[in-house]
């Protein structure tokens, strides 16, 4: 996961003031409140993740707007002042602390009133965040992964070493899901019966998920699967399967050759078939260690955005494709 280009401080402070003064992308409360944009609650959402929380919970009382555009890798994302204007005008912002610290800085000076933090919504856990084993079950696997974070520096949660993957997770993600709808019952009180509706149908059918996640991978010929990007540790804790991240939290850093023969060994021993990649990020290393092992690839996309090379529309449809590929990489029964 790259975290590579961050908005200089005063290069930022100079952007809000500019973004606050300009044209927004989305209606501000006053204009919401006056039937500007429909009477719709405006919301703005990081990513992803976040936008499909808003939208499913939202319905037809809501206006979103998204500053990571399909195709665009989260970590990378820079905002312009039009964005930033779009922050300060919100009725909500809705994202995830640690992913993209570009967003954290820019939503800090925004000063909105319903600011939804995600992470503040579940509990955040510490996972193989960098390259290594990434064990889902048991106390030991996190004091393995809890070492690699901490050798690495990586902190990409709101809490020290914490992974911020939780919609991997459809447990989690319900959890953020109730806090979400929590939260636009607060800011639009007139449509609160509606939020709670909605929050309850989408609580639904993340449970419908989880069962077929738990059903899918409760039999199968291995345990452990190869993937470029270690965003899958609640994923694999929550069905007690094995995470070997290649590069760790980075899919397009360069592992080490001690790495890829480490990784090679456990391909045999833990009797791997697939090395997984995703779709917003170079296949090159995943490829090399397949040919290197003669295993197959295949794509388990960690859903930071959805394009025309997802495989389904939305994050019900990606996550079953999700579980489609694992169940084969794994030789369910």
């Amino acid at each position: 996961m790259n975290v590579r280009r961050l908005i200089p401080t005063t290069a930022l402070a100079g952007a809000v003031a500019l973004g606050l003064v300009s044209l927004s992308a989305c209606a501000g409360t006053s204009d919401a409140a006056d039937g500007g944009n429909g009477g719709k609650l405006d919301v703005v959402a990081s990513f992803y993740p976040m936008q499909y929380l808003a939208e499913q919970i939202g319905g037809g009382h809501v206006a979103v707007e998204t500053l990571t555009k399909p195709g665009v890798e989260p970590h990378d994302l820079e905002l312009k002042p039009k964005q930033i204007g779009a922050l300060g005008e919100a009725d909500v912002i809705l994202y995830l602390k640690g992913i993209q610290p570009a967003v954290d800085e820019a939503i800090a000076q925004a000063g909105v009133k319903n600011t939804v933090d995600a992470a503040t919504l579940t509990k955040l856990e510490a996972h193989g965040t960098s390259a290594g084993h990434d064990h889902g079950h048991g106390e030991e696997g996190h004091e393995h992964a809890d070492e690699h974070g901490a050798e690495e520096g990586h902190d990409h949660g709101s809490e020290a070493g914490a992974d911020p993957h939780v919609w991997l997770d459809p447990v989690k993600y319900a959890e953020v899901a109730k806090g979400v709808g929590s939260a636009f019952e607060k800011a639009d009180p007139d449509h609160a019966a509606d939020y709670k509706k909605n929050t309850d149908a989408l609580v639904k059918k993340l449970g419908d998920l989880n069962t077929e996640f738990e059903t899918g991978l409760k039999n199968t010929a291995t345990r452990t699967f190869i993937t470029t990007h270690s965003a899958f540790g609640y994923l694999a804790e929550r069905y007690h399967l094995d995470q070997e991240g290649i590069s760790g939290l980075d899919p397009e850093s360069e592992p080490s050759p001690a790495r890829m023969k480490e990784l090679q060994e456990v391909a045999a021993k833990d009797k791997v078939s697939t090395i997984f990649f995703e779709t917003l990020a170079s296949d090159k290393t995943a490829k090399t260690l397949a040919g290197d092992t003669g295993l197959k690839t295949d794509v388990l996309d960690p859903l930071e955005g959805i394009t025309d090379k997802s495989r389904g529309g939305d994050y019900i449809e990606v996550m079953r494709s999700n579980l489609t590929a694992l169940k084969k990489a794994l030789g369910a029964k």
